[in-house]
């Protein structure tokens, strides 16, 4: 006679398999992403994350002995590239299109999550992501700018001279304020405006 019991012990188990290795590893990485960008930094725990990922808190800490630790990593993994600077024979419309691959990289998962912490953590914390946003962020969009000015330096729309730090830091501060300080989003309009208004005269040359 088979039972109940026997029958359901003879059929395959309908469990998941155990995650191991980097399949666990992104699955973490992943749930620090999305409890980053719902719950914020100051919200941020490793038991939540456990918890999203469907694991044991204790296999999050053999990888990561702390939050810092674990967003650092997750946030150098998945912030998206920004690809090569764009070339459309103007350097008002490359800076326009370039600003708005910037303001689509702030919007991602990522970048939610990396503005999170920049909102919410504390000065001590904050130093631990200053190579992420470096690395990440400053550099690439830098090397960008310094790109598609130097096409308009060649072409003669843009100054010699206008190849300064500061000139290249006058985009990302502008977005980054707008993020942080008033807490709303670029809009096409607005983006196209600050490049119109604020940029293309900042890096024109005298006889354009």
């Amino acid at each position: 006679m088979v039972t109940s019991r026997s029958a359901a012990a003879a059929r395959p188990s309908m469990a998941s398999p155990r995650r191991r290795g980097p399949v666990l590893e992104r699955a973490i990485l992943d749930a620090a992403l999305e409890q980053l960008s719902t719950v914020g930094w100051n919200g941020l725990t490793m038991e939540g994350i456990a918890a999203r990922a469907q694991t044991g808190k204790a296999a999050v800490y053999r990888r990561w002995p702390s939050k810092e630790d674990l967003v650092v990593d997750a946030l150098q993994t998945a912030l998206p590239a920004l690809g090569e600077a764009p070339d459309f024979g103007s350097v008002r419309e490359d800076l326009y299109q370039l600003c708005r691959r910037l303001r689509d990289a702030m919007l991602s998962k990522p970048g939610c999550a990396l503005r999170s912490v920049l909102h919410e953590c504390d000065a001590s914390s904050a130093e631990r992501f200053q190579s992420v946003i470096l690395k990440g962020v400053i550099q690439p969009s830098t090397e960008l700018l310094r790109e598609v000015v130097g096409r308009g330096i060649a072409r003669g729309d843009v100054r010699s001279d206008a190849t300064s730090e500061l000139s290249f830091e006058v985009i990302p501060a502008m977005m980054m304020y707008r993020s942080k300080v008033c807490g709303s989003e670029w809009t096409d309009r607005e983006l196209a405006e600050m490049i119109d208004q604020v940029v293309v005269p900042l890096f024109r040359s005298s006889g354009n």
